[in-house]
């Protein structure tokens, strides 16, 4: 089986041909200074990534804002036209509650006068009848 070199012999043996060319002194001066450039990208980096950030928040808090104030309209609407369809309906009830006695008496009024004619006819057929048996019990005596 094939020996593979691995990445940290290749980095070693680059890293030291590195020091053998510059020397120690030159080789450390300029593993600082890319060592430091790192560093200020990094810092640089962060920086952005938090101005990104807080302009991002800032967006957001603007839009729900945004939001939060259209959804106050709509639902002031949603409550008017509630409060619309409510009154309509009130007004609607009370006219048919003012209806309701007024066609129950006219009601009870046709009842009763239709009672009273029965009622009538009733009592003159039976009144009929005791005068045809009292002529009858008269007739035969």
């Amino acid at each position: 089986m094939p020996s593979w070199p691995t990445r940290t012999s290749a980095s070693t043996s680059s890293s030291q041909g590195f020091y053998e060319r510059l020397g120690n002194e030159l080789a450390n001066e300029l593993v600082e200074w890319f060592n430091s450039v790192d560093a200020t990208y990094r810092a640089d980096l962060r920086e952005l990534n938090e101005l990104n950030f807080a302009r991002f928040d800032a967006k957001l808090e603007q839009r729900l804002a945004e939001l939060r104030a259209e959804l106050r309209v709509s639902l002031a609407e949603v409550r008017a036209g509630m409060a619309a369809l409510e009154s309509g309906f009130d007004s609607r009830l009370e006219a048919g509650e003012a209806r309701v006695p007024a066609r129950m008496d006219t009601r009870l009024t046709e009842v009763r006068t239709d009672m009273v004619h029965r009622m009538f006819a009733a009592w003159s057929s039976m009144m009929l009848v005791l005068l045809g048996l009292l002529f009858a019990v008269l007739r035969s005596s």
